[in-house]
């Protein structure tokens, strides 16, 4: 189990994280900004002047996971985080994740009122150097607008304790206490099993009435996508797009969609890839639009799409699928791909 302290930057959770590792038996301290300082001295001076924050770097964010998972193998227990995470999409990442590796995340929010919080940023003086103190309250301050912004999605996810008046013993036992009688109970983050082969996943491709495609946004991994999902054993492709759509957005398809592309994936370690089936799902009416379900566990959000859209929306690989799928669809063809790109 992982108890994952969130909050603004000087919200305490660091030093209420030393002290819960007291209180919870066999639990163990894992701060990430370990992982982010590794990163700068393995990483390209290049590459990391690309971001402001090392969040931003997907390694940062699989390492977090990879990292948790494996002292949790070693050790374990519990283990303690105390990381600020403002981005719904990079917590959806990252304990989407864990729950993929079947370890369960109790997600706590340290909430002080922000007289008593930027007070603390005042009185933060962790360097030797003045300058870099004075640039570490800097970005602390620069972050309380995000942390009001995320509060709405961080109040309806986490367990919320404001620590105003409580020192970090205090905020230790408050949280002691919420883990212990589920206050703060395990997120409802999708357990999706992470393949350990090459795998044969089929999407389904629907339109509205304008001819925009429709993308669903998942929680348990970065980027958007189709609606779809792994093929079960003795299933076929093509059901297995109409029960994935059934699932993800409670549209349930009269006839069994047509085939579109087949572009094999290949291997990106750590991704094993395979084969990827697009089939054509058609034009949504209205009133299924309006019908289109959204299962929190699962699915962030939803829309539909222009062709140029989805280009700023997808990844790559994704997007060169779509295009040819979009290409099959008008000539009335099935299209043969690899890695996005037509073959024979």
């Amino acid at each position: 189990m992982i108890v994952w302290l969130n909050g603004a930057f000087s919200a305490g959770k660091t030093s209420a994280a030393r002290e819960l590792t007291d209180l919870i038996p066999g639990s163990t301290l894992y701060d990430p900004e370990v992982t982010g300082g590794t990163l700068r001295q393995l990483l390209p001076q290049k590459r990391l002047n690309e971001v402001s924050d090392p969040q931003d770097l997907a390694i940062w964010r699989r390492l977090v996971v990879d990292t948790a998972a494996a002292m949790l193998a070693e050790l374990g227990g519990t283990l303690v985080v105390p990381m600020t995470l403002l981005r719904q999409d990079y917590r959806d990442e990252i304990f989407g994740g864990l729950a993929a590796r079947r370890i369960p995340v109790r997600h706590v929010l340290l909430a002080p009122d922000e007289t008593i919080l930027r007070e603390r940023i005042a009185g933060r003086e962790e360097y030797e150097d003045a300058e870099r103190s004075a640039s570490d309250r800097q970005w602390a301050l620069d972050h309380i607008a995000p942390y009001h912004s995320a509060l709405p999605w961080l109040s309806a996810d986490a367990h919320v304790i404001d620590t105003s008046r409580l020192t970090p013993r205090q905020t230790a036992e408050r949280v002691a206490e919420a883990v212990r009688t589920g206050a703060a109970a395990a997120c409802r983050i999708v357990q999706t099993p992470e393949p350990t082969a090459e795998t044969l996943a089929a999407g389904v491709l629907l339109f509205d009435e304008q001819d925009r495609v429709l993308l669903v946004d998942p929680t348990y991994k970065p980027g958007w996508e189709f609606p779809g999902g792994v093929v079960e054993p003795g299933e076929s492709p093509a059901r297995a797009g109409m029960r994935e759509v059934a699932e993800e957005i409670g549209i349930r398809l009269n006839q069994v969609p047509g085939l579109l592309v087949v572009d094999w994936e290949p291997p990106r370690p750590p991704a094993f890839g395979g084969l990827r089936l697009l089939f054509d799902g058609g034009r949504l009416g209205s009133g299924s639009a309006d019908r289109l379900l959204l299962p929190c566990a699962e699915l962030r959000d939803w829309r539909f799409v222009s062709e140029g859209e989805a280009a700023e929306l997808l990844p790559p690989l994704r997007f060169n699928r779509l295009r040819w799928a979009l290409r099959a669809r008008e000539r009335n063809t099935v299209l043969n791909l690899e890695a996005g790109v037509p073959v024979g």
